[in-house]
Formats: C-alpha cells, structure tokens, sequence
C-alpha cells in the first residue's frame, strides 16, 4: 500500500494535483468541506472514491490526539473497503 499527502489551500505545504487523483484508488479527507473543495477543482472523471474522516481540522500539526485520531479513523475506512 502507498500513500500521498496533499492539501487543498492555498497555503498547503503539497496542494492536491489532479494527478495525485488518477494515482488514487481512494481519497480520505478530514472534513467534508475538503471534499466539497476538491469536486469543484476537478473534474468528475478524475476523483476516485472520495470518503470524509469527519474530523475537525482544527489541531495543531502532529498533535497527538490528531495522529490518534487519524490513525484509528485511517485503518477503519482502509478496512472497510474493498
């Protein structure tokens, strides 16, 4: 298994390139207003199955309870798909 990371501001280290989506077989963002983002940048035909974590991007960079978060929330979608 691989894995990207890419953001979709402005100010992200790595912004999301459309690329990174025909890479992809799956998408996991934290808010669904990241989903939202990224259905508008790019066309339809270009974004894999796209799934919201549902955490509130409002931690600090490597926060422990983040990465707790993430990584619990990480390994149930990666279990859950097929």
């Amino acid at each position: 298994m691989s894995v990207r990371s890419a953001g979709t501001s402005e100010s992200s280290k790595r912004r999301i390139k459309e690329n990174d989506l025909f890479w992809a077989d799956l998408v996991l963002v934290m808010e669904r207003k990241y989903a939202a983002r990224v259905r508008f940048q790019f066309p339809a035909e270009s974004i894999p199955t796209m799934r919201s974590l549902d955490i509130p991007d409002d931690y600090e960079y490597m926060d422990a309870e983040l990465v707790e978060l993430l990584r619990t929330a990480v390994e149930h979608e990666l279990t859950e798909s097929p």
